[in-house]
């Protein structure tokens, strides 16, 4: 018969085991790094929140971050490779017993930063540090990949067991939109320093709340939504274009308060909102409210310049862009539009949208909007903002233009997506990297 004592040591030698078992149980999965003209940026990816310090030795110089109760379950050889910042990553012998040092064997002077971010969609736990250079030597080897693509992420709506509208013909919405998604993703993967990814690739079910998620794992610059309208009468006919309204980003920014934790997912501000804010609710509201107002005016704008474009080849429902509380354009860190393409309960629009010649008029219309807007406001850190402009002066032709940067006709001709070689005054063409 067991005793009560023996039962309390029995239960004490169990919780003691499961706390050690739980105390010792975060690993670190993978580890990527990647290199702009600002920073170097190491990504850890754990299985739960690090605890983690870092220091710096010198003589060599050296970043050294220790993460408490944690294994490796990674390599780190190879990293570096993709810096001339840093010589070596590795690990070292630990202060402490089941602790986890990794170095940073430094090639020059920098200045560095370590946080922490939660999970976020499919990517868990992540202890990031930047390192950036601190003099002009280590800065001009900082970057050893060209900048960025620009990303766009097209979502073709409804899918799956969501058919969306239903023409007179008997067709469904997603399956309207999705060709136009696939076609827009070919123009725009075709388009140099540019890349597209599709939220939905085929006839499934994707959430509201997943929508914007998955565009913000793909740090896309941009969320496209496309869809085709539909009213109770068949008379209304016409594309229009949506941007989130100011009472639904005021609700969302307000939810992204109330979650500290998530607060630090929010694409290009997160990082200044983990460092700088420090729990100061009033600083992080400034912050989170500015991003969003940048947002949502460069969604204006960019709505206003695809609505133009439309015009010039189908009937526009509404001639200014509009606002409404749409859950896909929610995210209050992200640029995002909803494009109706127009409507589908129309007999003639219906006929139209099913039409393969105006899909592609459509796709073609939103791929030189979106990408001719992004030329003229490439982020800093893109491929797009490292190459250079020539505004085209009287006199000049492409062929001296060419001469003049030592780059090829055909090369100027292909980034700039010229037929022939035509130009006119006043033109800004892109000079493509040597």
């Amino acid at each position: 018969m067991i005793t009560m004592n023996r039962l309390l040591r029995t239960l004490s030698l169990i919780l003691l085991g499961l706390f050690t078992v739980s105390a010792w149980a975060n690993q670190v999965n993978s580890a990527r790094l990647s290199a702009t003209a600002e920073k170097t940026r190491l990504v850890f990816e754990l299985s739960q929140k690090p605890n983690f310090t870092t220091s710096r030795l010198s003589s060599p110089d050296r970043i050294v971050i220790d993460i408490k109760n944690t294994t490796l379950k990674t390599k780190l050889e190879g990293l570096a490779k993709q810096t001339k910042l840093i010589e070596r990553i590795r690990t070292s012998q630990p202060a402490g017993k089941g602790q986890l040092r990794v170095v940073l064997d430094m090639a020059y002077p920098s200045s560095y930063k370590a946080f922490k971010l939660g999970p976020s969609g499919k990517v868990g736990h992540r202890l990031v540090v930047d390192v950036s250079p601190s003099s002009s030597k280590a800065a001009k080897a900082q970057v050893v990949k060209p900048g960025r693509d620009i990303v766009i992420a097209i979502d073709a709506g409804h899918g799956g067991k969501d058919p969306g509208s239903i023409g007179p013909s008997g067709i469904y919405e997603k399956n309207i939109v999705l060709p136009i998604a696939k076609q827009l993703k070919a123009k725009i993967d075709a388009t140099k320093g540019f890349r597209a990814v599709l939220i939905r690739s085929g006839d499934y079910f994707v959430s509201l709340n997943q929508r914007s998620e998955q565009a913000r794992q793909a740090d896309a610059d941009l969320l496209v939504s496309i869809h085709a309208d539909a009213f109770s009468s068949p008379q209304p006919r016409g594309a229009s274009v949506w941007v989130l309204s100011l009472g639904r980003a005021n609700n969302e920014m307000g939810r992204w308060l109330e979650k500290d934790d998530k607060l630090s997912e929010l694409r290009g501000i997160g990082e200044v909102i983990s460092e700088s804010s420090q729990g100061d609710e009033d600083l992080q509201r400034t912050i989170v409210d500015l991003a969003r107002q940048n947002n949502m005016a460069e969604s204006h704008t960019l709505a206003g310049h695809i609505l133009s474009e439309f015009n010039g080849f189908t009937k526009l429902h509404k001639k200014q862009p509009q606002a409404a509380s749409l859950a896909v354009l929610k995210s209050p860190d992200l640029v995002s539009l909803l494009v109706e393409v127009g409507f589908i309960s129309n007999p003639k629009e219906e006929k139209m949208l099913r039409s393969s010649a105006h899909q592609n008029r459509l796709a073609n219309a939103l791929q030189k909007t979106i990408t001719n807007y992004f030329k003229s406001n490439p982020p800093r850190d893109s491929w797009l903002a490292q190459t250079r402009t020539h505004k085209v002066s009287s006199g000049e032709s492409l062929s001296v233009i060419a001469r003049r940067y030592g780059v090829t006709l055909t090369a100027l001709k292909q980034a700039n997506h010229l037929k022939n070689n035509t130009i006119r005054i006043g033109q800004n063409l892109v000079i493509p990297r040597v």
